[in-house]
C-alpha cells in the first residue's frame, strides 16, 4: 500500500519545540556527547552499486546501525542518551552548577544517579539502550517486556543489570504498564513513544538519533534525493524526516515512511489525517516495529515532513534480509535483522512499480539513503530466516557470507 501525504499539515514548518529538538545545533550537541564516550565509533555507510543498478537508480547508501555501541541497533543512541541527559539535569538542579558528560564520574554526581531508577517498555532494543545508560551512570533500570519479546532479547537486556518485568499482551500494553508502575514508584519513564503530557523525554530519545544523520551526511559525497525509513511508533522516521527538513529546507529529499502491513499505525494515521490506534491482529515478523499506536510527537513531525506513507508485507521483509546477506557484484554483505532492512524493502517495492516510481520521482539520477536499524539482535532467529548457521553470521556485516 502506498499513500501520498495529503494531510493538511504537510509542508508546514515544524512546531518550534520540534524544530528545537531536531535542530542542527541540537545535533551538534549530541555528537559532542557521544564523542566523549570511549565506546563510541561512527557506524559505516555502505554503498550498494550492484543493487542500485538492479533498481534503476544512481546510488544506494545504507547506514549500518548493526555496529552501534555494541548493542547492534540504532536504539543505542536514544535511550542511553536520554538517561545520561536526565541524570545530568537532575544533578545540575541539586548541585546548582552546569555539568557535562565528563562529570558523570564525579562522586557527587554518581551518588545522585545511584538514587534514580529508570523504567521503560521495549520490544528489545530500546530496553537494552536504557539499561546500558543506567549501568553507565550507576542508576537502576526496570524494563517491561511483553509476551512477544524473545528470550534472547530479554537475556541481552538483563545482561546490563536490568530488572525484568513481564507483561501479558502487546508492546502497547507494556507501555501502559510501565507508565503506571513507574508513576506509582516515583521512577522516571524513558519511553521512545509519547502521549499527552509526556513529550520531553521521548524528544530526548529522538534527539539522540540525529547522530546517525550527522555521520551519514559527512560520509556521502552528495546528499540523497530520496530517503526510506521504517517505523514502529515513528521515532527514528520522525527524527530523520524532521532533521533533514530543517537542514535542507525546500531542497530536502523526498521522504517515505515504511510500516509493516500488520502493524501500520502511521500509515493508517496518514489515511485518517490524525493519530490512529490500529487493532492488534496476527503478529508481524518485523518484531521491533510491531506497534499499534503512533508516538504523538513522531506523528506531529511526520504529518509535516513525510511525503509518502507505505507498507510492506512479511515476505518482502524476509526477502531483503536474504538479499543483503547474499549480495551480488561488489556490494558488501550486511546483517539486517527482521526490522533492519524494512526501509530498503519499501524502496524495492517502489522501484519495481513504474507508477510508484513516477509518483515519487524515482529515476536513474536518484540517490537513495536507507538505515539498517538493527543487526542480528536475535542471532538464532536471524539465522533461521536467512538459512545460515548462527556461527556463520558473527562478524560478517561487512563481508560476503
Amino acid at each position: 500500500m502506498f499513500l501520498s501525504n495529503s494531510h493538511t499539515d504537510f509542508g508546514r514548518p515544524l512546531l518550534p519545540e520540534d524544530a528545537g529538538m531536531l535542530s542542527l545545533g541540537a545535533a551538534e550537541s549530541v555528537e559532542r556527547h557521544f564523542s566523549r564516550r570511549p565506546d563510541h565509533r561512527p557506524t559505516p555507510l555502505h554503498a550498494l552499486p550492484a543493487l542500485a543498478g538492479e533498481l534503476g537508480i544512481a546510488g544506494l547508501f545504507v547506514k549500518d546501525e548493526g555496529h552501534r555501541l555494541g548493542l547492534g541497533s540504532f536504539k543505542a543512541l536514544g535511550g542511553s542518551y536520554a538517561v545520561i541527559r536526565l541524570v545530568l539535569e537532575e544533578a545540575e538542579g541539586r548541585l546548582g552548577r552546569s555539568l557535562d558528560t565528563d562529570d558523570l564520574s564525579r562522586p557527587e554526581v554518581r551518588a545522585i544517579a545511584e538514587g534514580m531508577t529508570f523504567g521503560c517498555a521495549t520490544d528489545g532494543n530500546h530496553g537494552r539502550s536504557v539499561a546500558m545508560g543506567a549501568r553507565l551512570v550507576g542508576a537502576r533500570s526496570v524494563i517491561f517486556v511483553h509476551s512477544g519479546v524473545s528470550e534472547k532479547r530479554i537475556e541481552a537486556i538483563a545482561s546490563y543489570g536490568a530488572e525484568i518485568v513481564r507483561v501479558a499482551g502487546t508492546y502497547d500494553d507494556s507501555v501502559h504498564e510501565a507508565a503506571r508502575v513507574c508513576e506509582a514508584n516515583g521512577w522516571t519513564v524513558v519511553s521512545d513513544t509519547s502521549w499527552p503530557g509526556y513529550e520531553y523525554i521521548p524528544g530526548l530519545v529522538m534527539q539522540g538519533y540525529t547522530a546517525i544523520l550527522s555521520e551519514a551526511l559527512r560520509q556521502m559525497a552528495e546528499p540523497p534525493t530520496h530517503v526510506f525509513v521504517q517505523a514502529g511508533v515513528g521515532g527514528i522516521a520522525a527524527a530523520t524526516a524532521g532533521h533533514l527538513a530543517l537542514r535542507f529546507a525546500s531542497a530536502r529529499p523526498r521522504f517515505v515512511v515504511v510500516d509493516p502491513a500488520r502493524a501500520a499505525c502511521l500509515y493508517e494515521s496518514a489515511k485518517a489525517g490524525h493519530p490512529v490506534k490500529v487493532a492488534h491482529g496476527e503478529p508481524t515478523i518485523m518484531a521491533m516495529l510491531e506497534c499499534y499506536e503512533p508516538s504523538l510527537v513522531a506523528w506531529r513531525i511526520l504529518s509535516r515532513a513525510a511525503d509518502v506513507f507505505m507498507t510492506v508485507d512479511e515476505e518482502e521483509a524476509v526477502s531483503i534480509m536474504n538479499r543483503l546477506a547474499r549480495p551480488t557484484g561488489d556490494d558488501p554483505a550486511i546483517v539486517a535483522g527482521e526490522s533492519g532492512g524494512v526501509g530498503l524493502a519499501g524502496l524495492v517495492v517502489v522501484a519495481r512499480d513504474p507508477a510508484l516510481r513516477e509518483a515519487l520521482g524515482l529515476n536513474a539520477q536518484s540517490r537513495v539513503f536507507v538505515i539498517n536499524t538493527e543487526g542480528a539482535t536475535d542471532p538464532e532467529r536471524y539465522a533461521a530466516l536467512v538459512g545460515l548457521a548462527p556461527e556463520a553470521i558473527a562478524g560478517k556485516s561487512n563481508e560476503k557470507v
